[in-house]
């Protein structure tokens, strides 16, 4: 579609691929060339050219200066290139206006002529806001689910803990058996010759855990604390060593240690050595009432990333390349925090990983597509929610995020970034859209009115007697994922 010419600019636009706009703007040469003139003023100003003052030097003498060579279209033209920078702002805004396009960038053009005799036209392909139709994201066809907390839920915790405080004991009267903790020495040959790399002095294992060569374990069950046995194993077709992949080798294996683990009894004593608990009895309480918070949180997460999921199926949007690329570039920080989180540098961790920065484009693309998709229609219900992030919020939310990770300087300049703090807001944004809905539905179905925010309930004694918990910040983690 073409529109009529108006200041010198005549523009054309057409439909392209994945909601984006091929934008062609001409231009009249009396607006080239008063671009050109504007130009020329400006970098004489700029430019020192012997016998006259800043900005009084004649253009053929400024060009001169400048390398500029008539003789030669193709020769680089800085008074041109300034030009075509200033006019392209100026036009390509007014084009956008006058078009009533909704682009989501203005990227570098296509120049296809550039005269000041004749005009100037380019090109530019524009990638339009997606347009996201929203369907049902409320009346859900399901509820909130919560895990019952009963006897066999309380036990295996009991038998967690148990675990956590066994002791390793001697084995003096029996032989190794899977389960028994082992320290053994063995030296592997072929052909009579120790191989490099197959012998220890002191090797710990647990028997039958496989953390060795298949076969080399079960080897082990039956023999005694001080016993010699000799046997061969050949090791795997696909072992990382390639010259003993698939070969036969002799082991002699010592069996130097063996111990076994011995848990305490659950008793009254034992709920007395993890804290303040009375007896068994009191320890199975508050584990019953530390497992009811934390289903009760778990069902609300469920409940969330249902929601997402069903906003998601029932809305329809177009996603643009730009947008899959941007999100591309979320995931890769996404990823560079949880390596600075664990004090490895993002270089380090593609050398260990034998992985370019293209290789993790290139696998997150598809994910990156399906969570832009869910962004679209998270920040669409949002919008017609109402739903905002006061500059208080955000400053709180990146006060605890710095208390949390102080002394990582990378991480912490990057939250205070303009990127960073974009990021932390549009975290943010979604977690509220999530969590109102879940709230109105709540309000709706008052019989689930206990399914609250964990971090409510302060309730309860500090004691790794309960599953792991989680709060609202790994809620706000969740939905910034492919469940957003």
């Amino acid at each position: 579609m073409a529109s009529t010419p108006a200041d010198g600019i005549r523009v054309t636009t057409r439909a392209a691929e994945r909601r984006s706009v091929v934008l062609e703007v001409e231009l009249a040469p009396e607006r080239v060339r008063r671009s050109v003139d504007e130009s020329v003023r400006h970098l004489a100003r700029r430019t020192k050219v012997p016998g006259f003052r800043p900005g009084k030097a004649p253009r053929p003498l400024v060009e001169r200066a400048l390398g500029v060579r008539r003789d030669d279209p193709a020769a680089p033209n800085p008074v041109y290139d300034d030009a075509k920078e200033h006019l392209f702002e100026q036009s390509v805004l007014q084009a956008v206006e006058q078009e009533e396009l909704d682009v989501l960038s203005i990227p570098e053009p296509e120049w296809t002529a550039f005269e000041e005799a004749t005009g100037a036209a380019y090109r530019v392909t524009l990638t339009l806001r997606p347009h996201v139709e929203l369907g049902a994201y409320t009346d859900y066809p399901f509820k909130i689910e919560i895990e019952e907390t009963d006897d066999a839920r309380i036990d295996k915790v009991v038998e967690q803990l148990r675990d956590q405080q066994a002791s390793l004991v001697p084995v003096e009267e029996r032989a190794a058996q899977k389960g028994d903790y082992a320290v053994i020495g063995y030296v592997g040959r072929r052909d009579g010759q120790p191989i490099e790399g197959a012998q220890a002095e002191r090797l710990p294992l647990v028997i039958g855990n496989e953390n060795t060569i298949p076969g080399f374990e079960e080897q082990l069950v039956g023999m005694r604390e001080g016993e010699t046995k000799t046997f061969s194993l050949a090791f795997p077709d696909d072992y990382p060593q390639a010259e003993l992949a698939g070969q036969a080798v002799d082991f002699e294996v010592e069996l130097r240690e063996l111990r076994e683990k011995r848990l305490p009894d659950a008793d009254d004593d034992f709920a007395q050595s993890l804290g303040d608990y009375a007896d068994l009895a009191a320890l199975r309480e508050e584990i019953g009432r530390r497992l009811e918070r934390s289903s009760l949180d778990r069902a609300r997460h469920r409940f969330a990333d249902r929601i997402i999921e069903f906003a998601v199926a029932n809305a329809t949007a177009e996603v643009p390349d730009l947008l899959v690329d941007r999100e591309i570039e979320v995931m890769l920080d996404e990823l560079r925090v949880r390596a600075a989180e664990q004090g490895i540098g993002f270089e380090e961790y593609l050398r260990a990983t034998e992985r370019s920065e293209d290789d993790l484009q290139r696998d997150f693309r598809p994910d990156a597509e399906k969570r832009v998709k869910t962004l679209l229609v998270l920040s669409e219900v949002a919008e017609r929610e109402g739903i905002e992030v006061s500059d208080a919020d955000l400053e709180a939310e990146l006060a605890r995020s710095r208390e949390r990770y102080a002394g990582n300087q990378s991480l912490l300049g990057y939250l205070d970034s303009p990127r960073g703090r974009a990021y932390t807001r549009s975290l943010l944004r979604r977690a509220q859209t999530v969590e109102t809905l879940i709230d109105r539905w709540i309000e709706a179905h008052p019989e689930f009115s206990h399914v609250q925010h964990l971090h409510d309930d302060h309730s309860g004694h500090d004691h790794p007697a309960a599953e792991p918990q989680t709060g609202r910040g790994d809620r706000q983690q969740r939905h910034r994922k492919g469940k957003r």
